[in-house]
């Protein structure tokens, strides 16, 4: 059982499934535990969450221990869908691409959405929030190989290219991998001040230049 920092600690909630980006979720990962370690009252507790319990093994074999389920996971103040996969030489589909057509993780997702302060994603996550029906009618963006899918997917958005990241109020969403640090200390910056976002940088020795 996850015991809570405090009333004014934020919950991120980040999804983790089978052939995740690395990157994608330990990128925003460090940046909230940092900035959450700098400003006052552990401001954010980042923690991983996954469908089922039991390890989780992203891109290139790296095997990650979720803190919870989707069945225990704490009430969120912010959740946040990463990305990664595509299709193999047979056409089956894995990562984001499997997850976006798995009506548990778009029904967890768009449930979360209607309690969460803010939604996120990174890389092709996007994908999955398109999936959960949260995109139409916005402006989004995701990886650069991945426009036409999401524009595909949902014909109502509009796709934004070669930007880190969109800020579309509620939700925000970002480009390929490294993108969702800049995204996440966006973030942090409009939660807790560009003050602190630029130290979070800082001590990731992360060259950030806020949008």
């Amino acid at each position: 059982m996850l015991r809570p920092f405090g009333g004014m600690t934020r919950i991120v909630g980040i999804v983790v499934f089978d052939d995740v980006e690395v990157l994608d979720f330990a990128g925003p990962f460090e940046v909230f535990g940092v900035a959450g370690s700098i400003a006052a009252a552990r401001a954010f507790r980042p923690i991983l969450v996954s469908e089922r319990p039991g390890p989780v093994v992203a891109r290139n074999g790296f095997s990650v221990n979720p803190h919870v389920t989707f069945a225990d996971c704490p009430p969120l103040d912010i959740v946040l869908v990463p990305g990664g996969g595509g299709y193999r030489a047979d056409g089956s589909p894995y990562g984001s691409r499997k997850e976006m057509a798995n009506p548990v993780m778009t029904g967890w997702v768009r449930e979360q959405d209607g309690r969460t302060e803010l939604t996120l994603s990174v890389c092709t996550g996007s994908l999955v929030l398109g999936a959960a029906g949260l995109l139409d009618g916005l402006r989004a963006t995701t990886h650069h190989q991945a426009y036409d899918a999401l524009r595909r997917l949902v014909p109502t958005a509009t796709v934004v290219e070669g930007v880190k990241a969109v800020d579309a109020g509620r939700i925000v969403t970002s480009g390929g991998i490294s993108a969702g640090i800049d995204m996440s200390l966006g973030i942090v910056a409009r939660l807790l001040g560009a003050d602190v976002a630029a130290s979070t940088a800082r001590q990731m020795e992360y060259d950030w230049a806020p949008g």
